[in-house]
């Protein structure tokens, strides 16, 4: 693996640092077996709020485009 800083001028511990995540996630990804289906929380699941109705418009209707009520 080879990473290559295109812009700045990273101090070695910002460097160092950056390299560590990098590190870890490569290191998470080949411990996840191939076939596996990467779960969502509910929470986070946009067909969430998509499955509500549109709110009406109106002066506050923007208030009502995120939290479902």
């Amino acid at each position: 693996m080879n990473i290559k800083v295109v812009r700045g001028n990273p101090t070695p511990e910002e460097l160092a640092a950056a390299l560590a995540v990098v590190r870890a996630r490569a290191a998470a990804a080949a411990a996840t077996p191939s076939g596996a289906e990467v779960t969502r929380d509910a929470w986070s699941d946009p067909s969430r709020i998509a499955a509500h109705r549109v709110p009406r418009p109106g002066p506050t209707s923007w208030t009502r485009t995120y939290w479902p009520s």
